[in-house]
């Protein structure tokens, strides 16, 4: 560890060697944050880790603050906050199961959607029943068997 700073260090552009006295010149690129790995997890875990560790630029990165979480650069699409609604007449509580506006399930009404894709998982049915069946099987997979089974009759 140099002067408390660990870790790797890898130049943005190094130059072949610098310069004696005076003329002396960084070679390493200068100070950035450097991601680090971490091992010991499940699979897919570490990209997640990775994700969240550029989310949130430290001092020493060379592109300072602001931008979004991934490329420094605002997304296009993103609205400020206090802009003016794209939708004027919409209730702020559209979607939402309490106050005005359309609830969560405006498209299709609940027993329309569960008929829905009970027909749907019809298929697995004699595959799942054959599940439910092991003694260790639990008992929430068993009433889902037989919601299932009765939905298709």
């Amino acid at each position: 560890m140099a002067n408390g700073h660990g870790g790797r260090r890898t130049p943005r552009q190094p130059a072949p060697v610098s310069a004696p006295g005076a003329l002396s010149r960084r070679t390493d690129g200068g100070p950035q944050q450097v991601n680090a790995q971490m091992s010991g997890m499940a699979y897919g875990e570490n990209s997640d880790f990775q994700d969240i560790q550029s989310s949130a630029p430290m001092a020493a990165t060379p592109s300072g603050r602001g931008g979004s979480a991934r490329g420094g650069k605002p997304r296009a699409n993103a609205t400020p906050l206090f802009s003016r609604s794209g939708r004027p007449d919409e209730p702020v509580t559209a979607g939402a199961a309490v106050g005005p506006g359309d609830g969560p399930v405006a498209s299709l009404n609940a027993r329309q959607q569960s008929s829905s894709d009970a027909r749907m998982l019809g298929k697995y049915l004699p595959d799942l029943m054959r599940m439910a069946e092991a003694p260790d099987t639990p008992d929430g997979f068993k009433r889902f068997v037989r919601y299932l089974r009765n939905m298709q009759e």
